[in-house]
C-alpha cells in the first residue's frame, strides 16, 4: 500500500485535530511554521490548509488560516439541516450497527461522564467527538453521511458556546446516554426519536445562551 502524500497526511492531521477541538477560535495556522514542524516544504502544506477551506472548516486571513467565526443565524439555520436529516440518519445507523459499535458508544458516554467528573472539559469535548464519529460512520448511506460530515464546523462552532454550561454538559450526556440505549437495541424508531431530541435540545441551549450575550 502506498505511503500517504505529505498533503494527505497535513491534512488528515489537521482535520482530525480540528474534530477534537485541539484547535481554537483564536488559533492561526501558518504554513511556513506548520511546514517547518513538520520538516516538509510549504507547497503541500498550502494546499492541504487551502483542501480545509475549501471543506467550510478553515478561512484565510491576512495572518494565516483560522476557524471560521460562524454568525448565529448561520449555526441556526444549519439547526435546520440537522432536524431533517440526523433523526433519519440515526434511523438507518441503528438498523446496520454492529455490536462492536455499539460497544464503542457506550465506552464514549462513559469516558465523557467521567471527565465532567473530573473537571476535564477537553476529554468531554474529545468523548462527545468519538460518540458522534462512531454513529456517524455507520450510516449506510454515504451521500447523507457526507452531507452531514460537512456541517461539523457548525457542531464545533455550537460546543464552543455551549460546553462549559453545566446543564447543557447533562443535556449533552442524557441524550448521548438515550442513543446509546437505542443504538444497542438496534431500535430504528427510538434512534430517530432520541436523535431529534437531542438536536432540539442542543438548539435550545445554542438560542438561550446566544441570547444572552
Amino acid at each position: 500500500m502506498p505511503r500517504p502524500s505529505h498533503r494527505t497526511r497535513i491534512y488528515e492531521d489537521l482535520l482530525a485535530r480540528i474534530q477534537r477541538g485541539e484547535i481554537g477560535r483564536d488559533d492561526r495556522l501558518v504554513d511556513t511554521a506548520i511546514a517547518a514542524e513538520c520538516g516538509v516544504s510549504r507547497m503541500p502544506v498550502r494546499e492541504a490548509l487551502m483542501q480545509l477551506v475549501a471543506e467550510g472548516y478553515l478561512v484565510g486571513t491576512s495572518r494565516g488560516f483560522m476557524l471560521p467565526d460562524l454568525a448565529p443565524a448561520t449555526v441556526l439555520e444549519v439547526f435546520v439541516l440537522r432536524r431533517l436529516l440526523e433523526p433519519y440518519a440515526a434511523a438507518t445507523a441503528a438498523q446496520a450497527m454492529a455490536a462492536a459499535t455499539a460497544d464503542a458508544l457506550a465506552a464514549a458516554v462513559a469516558e465523557g461522564e467521567a471527565a465532567l467528573l473530573h473537571d476535564d472539559l477537553t476529554g468531554f469535548y474529545r468523548a462527545s467527538q468519538r460518540f458522534r464519529d462512531r454513529w456517524l460512520a455507520a450510516v449506510p448511506n454515504r451521500e447523507l453521511h457526507g452531507t452531514i460530515h460537512r456541517y461539523m464546523i457548525q457542531v464545533q462552532a455550537v460546543r464552543r458556546a455551549t460546553m462549559r454550561d453545566p446543564p447543557t454538559q447533562k443535556v449533552i450526556l442524557d441524550g448521548q446516554k438515550a442513543l446509546a440505549a437505542a443504538f444497542a437495541a438496534r431500535d430504528a424508531v427510538a434512534a430517530g426519536e432520541a436523535m431529534l431530541r437531542f438536536v432540539l435540545a442542543g438548539e435550545a441551549a445554542y438560542r438561550a445562551l446566544a441570547a444572552g450575550e
